[in-house]
């Protein structure tokens, strides 16, 4: 049986797996069997697997197991980059032809860089994408062709701790006011309110749900890059103000800009903090760490009461795609008609604490139920992930960084809408 060559979480070094496990395979579709005849088991083919989540290699491995039981003359080999790094590094390896038979692609200006070099095969005629909830699924298609299929479906709303909140007689309000007033009670009785991963991701994940209400429209953002909205307008100048008041009252951690992610997780973890400003995609490791954690979500309402259009932010991502320069495409296919089965999928989210976007699929952990609690209100696709250009979106998160710094809002916003200029420019 082939050996998978599968890299250690976010760290870039190549470790061996034992051989495939004998598990049964699973029933293949129609167009999975078609491919099975067709392809010759006696000459050996290798797809290459790269993405960015490495905390996700030993529930890929169990399923890279089963499908190459049910295609034995296929090897995948797996291969995880830094999701801080995935924007820039992935890019570079799809369009040299090293990696990425299949692979996975953030929404947004990654999506877009990679459909622009013309890198993505054509999915529009294949049989599995109804295994998928198409309302989830949208993100992956550009002109009219399903370039990329989202996997996972994730609420970027903040996480809290349940006991903390009910031990002070919390509940996460419905106004500006009411979220300011909570993080004083949670500061005045020795708690970080909120942990922020200032130095990465923190800024990415936290903007949405505190720009959601704020949004004069749903699409402000690419009528900032289509030069028809300016990032000087109010609406992010407020949303600049109201992060800097959380940070200028001491809400977020000390030295906030200089917290990396896991930093901040780990505040949460420990209970020092009450609320992690980063999403439902945390869920699982928190809990993981710590059992005695009972989580939910909550986005802050920049509003006032009554207000808002929104409870919170949801994102199709991890979306999966297979490069125009693999020489195994009809293999490639096969391997995410695989992963789409809804059996399959449901193995992967509760292996990984991750929602997905495949139908028909079961969910047997708390905190994949608590993320599922979300699918009845009312959210709004990630914002940050509608800004097409890469250097847009850095700036529009530096802007964020530049307030923790000490800059004015409006210095702040200034210096990102040059970066908007510049790029209207060219």
């Amino acid at each position: 049986m082939a050996v998978l060559l599968l890299t250690a979480a976010c760290g870039g070094n190549n470790a061996s797996s034992g051989e495939a496990n004998n598990t049964s395979p699973a029933a293949s579709a129609p167009a999975s069997a078609e491919r099975a005849e067709t392809a010759k088991p006696e000459e050996e083919v290798t797809l290459s697997f790269l993405h960015w989540r490495g905390e996700d290699v030993p529930a890929f491995t169990e399923i890279i197991g089963k499908f190459q039981t049910e295609y034995p003359h296929i090897k995948v080999e797996m291969q995880t980059l830094p999701s801080d790094q995935y924007q820039t590094a992935a890019l570079a390896k799809i369009a040299g032809g090293d990696a990425g038979d299949v692979f996975a692609s953030f929404p947004g200006a990654q999506f877009e860089a990679v459909a622009k070099a013309g890198l993505y095969t054509d999915l529009s005629a294949e049989p599995y994408v109804p295994n998928f909830n198409e309302a989830l699924i949208e993100a992956g298609v550009k002109e009219g062709k399903r370039l990329a299929i989202p996997y996972q479906l994730v609420y970027n709303d903040p996480i809290y701790n349940v006991n903390i909140f009910d031990k002070l007689g919390l509940t996460p309000p419905d106004d500006w006011k009411g979220f300011l007033a909570l993080c004083a009670t949670l500061k005045e009785n020795g708690l970080i309110p909120i942990a922020f991963a200032g130095a990465d991701i923190g800024p990415g994940q936290f903007m949405n749900t505190m720009v959601m209400n704020n949004l004069p429209s749903d699409d402000a953002f690419t009528k900032v890059e289509a030069g028809e909205a300016k990032l000087t307008d109010e609406w992010w100048v407020k949303t600049l103000s109201q992060i800097k008041e959380l940070n200028d009252k001491g809400y977020f951690q000390p030295n906030a800009l200089g917290t990396k992610d896991a930093a901040a997780g780990a505040l949460f973890i420990q209970e020092k903090a009450a609320i992690l400003a980063s999403g439902s995609y945390q869920l699982a490791q928190n809990k993981a760490q710590n059992p005695e954690l009972e989580q939910k979500l909550l986005a802050p309402i920049t509003v006032e009461a009554g207000q808002a259009k929104y409870e919170g932010i949801h994102t199709s991502t991890f979306l999966l795609g297979i490069s125009s320069k693999s020489k195994h495409p009809e293999e490639a296919k096969a391997f995410l008609e695989f992963l789409s089965r809804p059996e399959i999928a449901g193995q992967y989210a509760n292996a990984t604490g991750q929602n997905v976007t495949v139908k028909d699929v079961e969910y047997t952990t708390p905190e994949l139920q608590t993320a599922t609690e979300w699918a009845g209100k009312k959210t709004l696709f990630q914002p940050r992930f509608t800004i097409t250009n890469g250097e847009n979106q850095k700036a529009v998160t530096n802007s964020i960084q530049a307030v923790l710094g000490g800059a004015s809002p409006e210095d702040a916003a200034k210096e990102a809408q040059a970066v908007v200029d510049q790029s209207l420019a060219k």
